[in-house]
């Protein structure tokens, strides 16, 4: 049995350590400063980045800018508008994929159309208010629980970005990147990095087939898994969904481009738009498209008005049909609502 005395100088012994691991690189996160120097960081990183757009814009002849944007031809917008709205048709689809993982037994239709009223949303807004706000509240308002609601958004954000990894390992082999102010990566370095990349889905397709459905445990949490078909679905949606972006924009760009070089473009913007938080990636699509794709034979001012096309076509315009679908089944809901209300009011008297 221990003395008392010992007691003490086993905790005297010990306390300068807790007092050091407290103060620990690891405990940081603990501590009351953090989250303000986590957004002081942020705030500065975001104020630079937007200083320097700002300070691009400045350089850029927006006269010659609408100029381009008004010789587009329409044939180019209307089939850049048809891959948009195929696009956002295959994002959709994504739902199918959680809604067989879920169980969930609203019909296909709804699901889909849930799925594309949600999607403009979260490109425009965000994740917190399409992916979060508007996607739980269409769902919840069909008798969908939370937890399954959690679930398949959570499908739908895995199902995206397996594919956008996968494409980022092909386009590694096929693209190479110009260099921006001065800077390059030499050919073995990009590879490389997409080589890593693109291992990912197969590690996950490689995973689902000897977990044979079954749940992957971590630390306590359990990860569901679908079995291999689906994760090749998984996969195979979300790339072909990424490769229409690209195809858009290619078309918007009247081909004057390699297809490649707008795939680059879209999945670059698309990850640069999400590090910086910025919605819709407001700015820095339009930078990360001048900065690849502005060459002797397509001038800044032809990018711009082209990728400002694209912004209308995939972005706005599908946002403005998805505000109206929302509040038209907002509307309906109401106008269910309200006789059930009026007649419970009148059980009351």
């Amino acid at each position: 049995m221990a003395t008392p005395t010992l007691l003490a100088d086993t905790d005297a012994m010990e306390a300068p350590r807790r007092k050091t691991s407290q103060h620990g690189r690891r405990n940081w996160p603990r501590q009351a400063w953090w989250p303000w120097a986590t957004r002081g960081v942020a705030a500065a990183f975001f104020a630079t980045v937007a200083w320097l757009i700002f300070r691009q814009a400045r350089t850029v002849d927006w006269p010659a800018v609408l100029q381009a944007l008004r010789d587009l031809p329409s044939t180019a917008l209307a089939m850049g508008g048809a891959l948009a709205l195929l696009s956002h048709f295959t994002y959709g689809s994504f739902d199918w994929v959680g809604r067989h993982c879920s169980g969930h037994r609203l019909p296909r239709a709804t699901t889909l159309g849930i799925a594309m009223t949600s999607y403009p949303f979260t490109l425009n807004l965000g994740s917190l208010i399409g992916g979060v706000g508007v996607r739980y509240r269409l769902y919840a308002r069909r008798g969908v629980d939370p937890g399954t609601i959690g679930q398949v958004v959570g499908t739908s954000i895995l199902t995206n970005w397996v594919g956008y990894l996968l494409l980022a390992g092909v386009l590694a082999w096929l693209w190479q990147p110009p260099a921006v102010a001065g800077w390059a990566v030499e050919p073995w370095q990009w590879r490389l990095g997409g080589t890593v990349l693109g291992s990912l889905p197969v590690a996950y397709m490689a995973l689902c087939a000897l977990r044979s459905g079954r749940a992957l445990t971590l630390r306590g949490h359990a990860f569901p898994l679908p079995r291999w078909p689906v994760a090749l679905w998984q996969v195979a949606a979300s790339a072909t969904n990424w490769m229409l972006m690209g195809a858009a924009l290619w078309t918007v760009l009247q081909h004057q481009v390699s297809y490649p070089a707008a795939l680059a473009t879209v999945l670059l913007g698309a990850v640069a738009g999400l590090v910086l938080r910025v919605p819709a990636g407001l700015g820095v699509l339009e930078a990360v498209g001048v900065a690849l794709l502005a060459a002797d034979t397509l001038g800044q001012e032809e990018v711009l008005a082209a990728l400002l096309a694209y912004r209308a076509l995939y972005y706005f315009g599908p946002l403005v049909l998805a505000a109206a679908a929302f509040g038209v089944t907002e509307l309906r809901w109401r106008q269910q609502a309200d006789p059930d209300a009026e007649s419970t009011s009148d059980q009351k008297i």
